[in-house]
């Protein structure tokens, strides 16, 4: 089971208290957790990547052991402490202003 941590008003949004755990097939990566992430849950299906073009949303950041992931091909393997639920994938609402 993968283990994805979402940010506070995605959490209020899918009705969840804590992370969520997930069946992801094998290879485990950003664009496979978060197909079975929408899947799991549909009511956050185009929070966090555009509905049509499926790329990440501008103030939305991936982490996975503690780095920013957020640029990398959405089909590269993750680490296999992600893969196994040992460490979370990490969803942030990058925060902008000035």
């Amino acid at each position: 089971m993968i283990r994805v941590v979402l940010p506070q008003h995605l959490r209020t949004l899918a009705n969840v208290d804590h992370e969520v755990e997930l069946k992801v097939t094998a290879p485990v990566t950003q664009r496979s957790i978060l197909d079975a992430l929408e899947k799991h849950y549909p009511m956050l299906r185009g929070t966090v990547r555009d509905h049509s073009t499926e790329q990440r949303r501008p103030l939305v950041r991936f982490f996975a052991c503690a780095e920013d992931i957020s640029h990398d091909p959405p089909d590269d393997p993750l680490p296999e402490v992600i893969a196994s639920g040992t460490e979370p994938f990490i969803i942030v609402g990058a925060i902008a202003g000035g």
